[in-house]
């Protein structure tokens, strides 16, 4: 047997590929600027007809993806969450029961809104919880994070894949899946996946029976490494540092070093006189920080033209960053984040360790927390604008529990009249964000700043890539070969082999990128088996959605590094029983639900 030749375009479109992989497992350049690179050169290339540049932008699944982060961004400011949340904080429930349910609410929250969204909204309530029972977040935020990843494969919104192969059969077959086809299939696998969380997942976390009993330190990035100045009236003023000593025993407080004119002091620090405008690293809790700061007359590092009595009304909080935040790559001084929002970078928790650098020189990265001194009020615009996630409840002031009825009316209403085929579902959400934006549910500031911008460029960049892969016949060769390498195989063992290679592919890519590339394949290799397509396509929207061995191949995942202080190899402990899980039952329930 002859191999194939391959064409111009085919040889182009798989080095393109390639090339776009490599990229992203590297990870130093982020993933929309891969995609739309990417997109550029085919472009350029001749690979992707000019009229078709941009087509996919406008393309039903990257509106749907843009128009369900508004909705969720609606119900969790109505307050339509907030009553469920804080059933979950309870401090007498047993580490296992407090899995099991935070786990299935959160599940519940998944399939509803965006699996990111549920995340953000549960993730502050978790570590509360922890903190109250004396216990390390670190034993329940991957299990958290594993179930909401879970429950968004119950229905098309929660998550990216699920929509991204809806509107890819809605192409290739004339009807796309509907809002809950995929719910037997998903709802077998969330129920069977978080049941496992539950019960065996949490204990499989390194450590976990060490720190099950740990009360002294429930949360790693308790303390930071934090930068304040010596005024012109501090009681520091004029003393060594060893005499401060007094002071840092009462405030559990370390001084870790001195900082004068932009250089640290060589020697010993503690022999150090202290003089007006010298910076004193320390290392310590954010209330520890504030009270040794007060107690010896500190000051924060200001703008020239504020004066030191701006400082009253100031307030700390603690915020992780996401993958595609505003500051990740970049230090908070070349953000300019003191001039621009009057706001202090004082500290960086990295996988639960400190980062010992200067701290407003240092390049952000996903996972990391920060530590952020602000004018109260301001402080949570600021956190939004920089594209970070809050880890403390910020209580009542941002919700309108009056409208909690409205917004899930409104979102109920969109839902069902999509489902009975009333409405095209782009559409109904499309009314939905538009009345909540008129009702002042979701303020009009907030529309654009609640869309997560990288994956609309990732998904408006990838879907002109993957269909100049299936119009040049790559799809089809990459099918065939598959076919050819399982000859004599059981369609179903081919499914399962197809759910595997994606499953892999989705723990070191992007899962939106990998559904865009794997649901052409799938369709091929149904055409050439001569089977029905649908159980392929759900196979790749269940694999492309489970990405449990790694910290990049979810945002989930990367969101929860930082708080539970994760090393990378500590996801695949849990993650890989997962995944073998997951194939298992879902194998299954594909070949009963949508028969070959």
């Amino acid at each position: 047997m002859t191999a194939p030749t391959l064409t111009f375009d085919q040889i182009s479109l798989f080095c393109l590929f390639g090339l776009v992989f490599a990229m992203l497992l590297w990870g130093r350049v982020r993933y929309d600027l891969v995609a739309f690179g990417a997109l550029v050169i085919a472009l350029l290339l001749g690979l992707v007809p000019k009229e078709e540049a941009f087509s996919g932008f406008g393309h039903p699944a990257t509106m749907i993806v843009a128009l369900v982060l508004v909705v969720s961004r609606g119900l969790v400011l109505s307050g339509a969450v907030d009553r469920i949340t804080t059933l979950v904080v309870d401090a007498d429930r047993s580490l296992q029961s407090h899995v099991s349910i935070i786990g299935a609410i959160g599940g519940l929250l998944s399939a509803i809104m965006n699996n990111v969204a549920a995340l953000a909204l549960l993730m502050p309530v978790d570590i509360q919880a922890s903190q109250k029972s004396g216990r390390s977040p670190s034993l329940t935020l991957m299990p958290l994070a594993f179930c909401t990843i879970l429950g968004g494969m119950i229905t098309l919104i929660g998550t990216p894949p699920n929509i991204i192969i809806a509107s890819f059969r809605g192409e290739q077959l004339g009807e796309p899946f509907s809002m809950f086809d995929f719910a037997p299939v998903g709802l077998v696998a969330a129920v069977i996946g978080t049941l496992f969380v539950a019960l065996v997942g949490w204990r499989l976390i390194p450590g976990a029976s060490a720190r099950r009993d740990e009360t002294q330190e429930l949360f790693e990035i308790g303390k930071y490494i934090a930068e304040v100045v010596v005024t012109e009236d501090s009681e520091a003023l004029g003393q060594f540092v060893k005499d401060l000593d007094a002071a840092t025993e009462e405030h559990d407080v370390a001084v870790l070093g001195v900082i004068r004119n932009g250089r640290r002091l060589a020697g010993s620090s503690r022999n150090i006189e202290l003089k007006a405008k010298d910076i004193l690293v320390l290392e310590a809790g954010p209330e520890q920080i504030d009270k040794f700061v007060g107690s010896l007359s500190l000051g924060y590092e200001r703008k020239p033209s504020e004066a030191p009595a701006a400082a009253n009304g100031m307030e700390l909080m603690e915020c992780v960053v996401p993958a595609d935040a505003r500051i990740v790559d970049r230090s908070s001084m070349s953000l300019r984040l003191l001039s621009r929002r009057n706001v202090t970078l004082l500290g960086i928790s990295r996988q639960g360790r400190r980062v010992y650098h200067r701290v407003r020189k240092e390049q952000i990265q996903p996972g990391d927390v920060l530590l952020l001194l602000g004018p109260s009020g301001a402080l949570a615009d600021t956190v939004r604008w920089l594209g970070c996630l809050p880890l403390a409840n910020r209580g009542l002031s941002l919700t309108q529990h009056g409208r909690a009825g409205l917004a899930v009316g409104l979102f109920a209403a969109a839902i069902l009249a999509a489902s009975f085929g009333f409405v095209y579902l782009p559409v109904a959400l499309a009314a939905v964000v538009v009345l909540y934006a008129l009702l002042k549910i979701v303020p009009i500031r907030e529309l654009y700043d609640t869309i997560e911008w990288p994956v609309v460029v990732l998904l408006g960049s990838m879907i002109p890539l993957g269909s100049a892969l299936e119009n040049s016949g790559g799809t089809s060769l990459i099918a065939g070969s598959i076919v050819s390498l399982t000859d004599g195989f059981a369609p179903a063992i081919i499914l399962t082999i197809l759910m595997v290679v994606t499953m892999t592919l989705s723990d070191v890519l992007n899962n939106t990128a990998t559904a865009v590339v794997a649901a052409p394949i799938a369709m091929e290799i149904a055409s050439r088996l001569n089977v029905n397509p649908d159980p392929f396509l759900m196979a790749v929207a269940v694999a492309a959605s489970c990405a449990f061995l790694t910290p990049i191949g979810h945002k989930n995942n990367t969101l929860i590094m930082g708080p539970g202080g994760y090393k990378f190899g500590d996801y695949w402990r849990m993650g890989l029983p997962l995944e073998i899980l997951i194939i298992a039952v879902s194998v299954p329930a594909i070949l009963v639900f949508w028969p070959l």
